[in-house]
């Protein structure tokens, strides 16, 4: 996988992955500027991803809930083509440093392969990061930094 200089002093090695509801091919690119999986009717700024597969999932598994659907997603192994950043919603606002290891990117990412067998968190966690979600969201606190 290739390496990318971040936007900061620091080097991230991959593999990336980037967690959705979408089915998408390889060679397949994923842009800014298409409707949050998480907010409706917000535009996004950014595209996001991970270098774990756990923090993809979440992405995958809130995505197909909260559009209705009857599977878990999809998590794809993705290519940054251009430079990218921590992701501000998550590093240190959240939790100090990066363990979440999420970047964002205004550039492309393309699809390199879809991840067949890749851990699902369980249905209860699930539920737990909706209800989470939703009370963000009653509380008008479901602010993404986009």
């Amino acid at each position: 996988m290739a390496r990318l200089r971040q936007d900061g002093p620091v080097d991230v090695e991959g593999p990336f992955f980037h967690g959705t509801k979408a089915a998408l091919l390889p060679g397949d690119e994923l842009v800014p500027g298409f409707g949050s999986n998480f907010q409706q009717g917000r535009v996004m700024n950014h595209v996001y991803f991970t270098t774990l597969v756990a923090t993809a999932a979440w992405g995958a598994q809130l995505a197909a809930a909260l559009a209705d659907l009857d599977d878990d997603g999809r998590v794809y192994v993705v290519e940054p083509l251009g430079p990218y950043e921590d992701d501000p919603n998550v590093t240190d606002k959240k939790f100090p440093g990066n363990p979440t290891r999420s970047y964002r990117t205004r550039s492309p990412l393309r699809i390199v392969a879809e991840l067949g067998d890749w851990p699902r968190h369980p249905p209860e966690a699930v539920r737990a990061m909706l209800d989470g979600l939703a009370a963000l969201r009653a509380e008008g606190r479901d602010v993404i930094e986009d």
